[in-house]
């Protein structure tokens, strides 16, 4: 049946509530009844919104009421009988009424009654579990850095989780397995307290990665809270020589440098050479040799040793110094023999042909040699000739006619004197 209304707010509690007691004790169970209510139990983490919501079948304009865990009437139907301004109405309907409590805390939890004022009494229980959040993960033992080979223990803990947090380790993506959580209630106060350990044998590939603590709970999303730290190792130094250039050549500045990857890094660098000292114009700069000019004497095998404190190592390169030439032409290739041959060599047919032809050149560069001396020679004394037969008979002439006159064979002779010309 429909309940009366009444003058005053406090005697429609009161009345209600001894209705509601009445109803109880009674007892009475109901199967397919059509104006049962029907609730469900919800569950919300500390500070969020719960909805209530109390639905009958069909109505006999018979009003709805939920009461709290203490059995305090909240609304009854759209009046609202405690104030508690947590608590507000979110729709009322001859067949239902549903409410709302906001800011959630853990005092909330508990079961939640709706009724309906029927001849008898019908009602209706919801369970409101409120999760206590857990706070974010703290981790310990990353006061100083690990040496290499150590071990390394951590501690990660969550406070104020309901029900207790599961807390995961991970090293970068991969998740690791730890000690079993260690789960500790805390005195009057309905949440825990969850620590975890995980023990690392470390090694030099550990360091600069990422080991993660991880909140797994119910009232958080995944990933929503956790904790990143860089896990620092102290490592000896990985020594590797660099040069300048992978081409030295003869005559130019060179250096080799000493690169030490190592945690923390090389503060002390020592050169040597393999099997002897270090050249005279090789000088040792840190990490750094320094050639001021090299020379095929520099060749050999160098070695660069690095400390760092934590341990020493050391690292070689073997020096092959260029001459220009080959600096120039520094690539071979190989025969069908096998053999490896210089590009710019010219092939062993191109050379006799060369050497013939230089033979035939010679030959004929000697015979024009020859013949150019013959020839001076006889032109040389033809010239001779001719000028003594002109001048017989020239001491004792008076004048130049008389002396061409009195020369040999006058002009009788003229007739027989040829000249040649060649």
């Amino acid at each position: 049946m429909a309940f009366p209304s009444a003058p005053s707010a406090l005697w429609s509690v009161s009345l209600l509530t001894v209705l509601f007691a009445a109803a109880v004790h009674s007892n009475i169970i109901y199967d397919d009844d059509p104006l049962q209510p029907v609730t469900s139990d919800e569950m919300v983490s500390v500070g969020g919104t719960v909805t209530l919501t109390c639905r009958v079948p069909e109505s006999d304009n018979s009003s709805l009421q939920w009461s709290n865990t203490a059995q305090q009437t909240l609304y009854f139907g759209e009046k609202r009988a405690l104030r508690d301004n947590r608590i507000q109405l979110h729709r009322s309907t001859p067949t239902e009424l549903s409410i709302t409590i906001a800011d959630v805390q853990l005092s909330d939890e508990g079961e939640y009654t709706c009724s309906i004022f029927t001849m008898p009494v019908r009602t209706a229980r919801a369970t409101v579990t409120v999760l206590g959040v857990p706070g974010k993960p703290q981790i310990l033992g990353f006061e100083n850095p690990v040496p290499e080979g150590g071990k390394v223990t951590l501690t990660c803990t969550s406070a104020g989780s309901k029900p207790p947090a599961r807390l995961r380790w991970f090293r970068d993506d991969q998740e690791l397995e730890g000690r079993p959580d260690v789960v500790e209630s805390v005195p009057d106060n309905p949440t825990y307290n969850v620590s975890s350990e995980l023990t690392l044998d470390v090694s030099r590939d550990d360091d600069n990665a990422l080991i993660t603590c991880a909140v797994d709970h119910p009232s958080l999303a995944p990933g929503d809270k956790r904790n990143v730290y860089t896990l620092r190792v102290l490592y000896s130094p990985n020594v590797e020589i660099l040069p300048e250039s992978d081409l030295p050549r003869e005559g130019e500045k060179f250096y080799l440098q000493c690169k030490g990857n190592g945690n923390p890094e090389p503060t002390s660098y020592t050169w040597e050479k393999k099997d002897g000292e270090l050249p005279p114009l090789a000088k040792a700069d840190g990490a750094f040799l320094r050639f001021e000019m090299l020379n095929k004497s520099d060749n050999g095998v160098y070695l660069c040793h690095a400390d760092n404190g934590i341990g020493n190592s050391q690292g070689e390169y073997k020096l092959l110094v260029q001459d220009i030439q080959q600096s120039i032409y520094p690539f071979t290739s190989e025969d069908a023999a096998g053999n490896i041959t210089d590009p710019t060599a010219m092939s062993t047919s191109s050379g006799v042909d060369h050497a013939v032809i230089g033979g035939v050149v010679a030959v004929i560069v000697f015979i024009l040699l020859c013949l150019l001396i013959v020839l001076g020679r006889y032109l040389i004394r033809h010239k001779g000739t001719y000028l003594t037969h002109e001048a017989k008979g020239s001491d004792d002439a008076p004048d130049a006619d008389t002396a061409i006159i009195n020369a040999e064979g006058g002009h009788s002779g003229a007739e027989d004197k040829k000249e040649y010309f060649i």
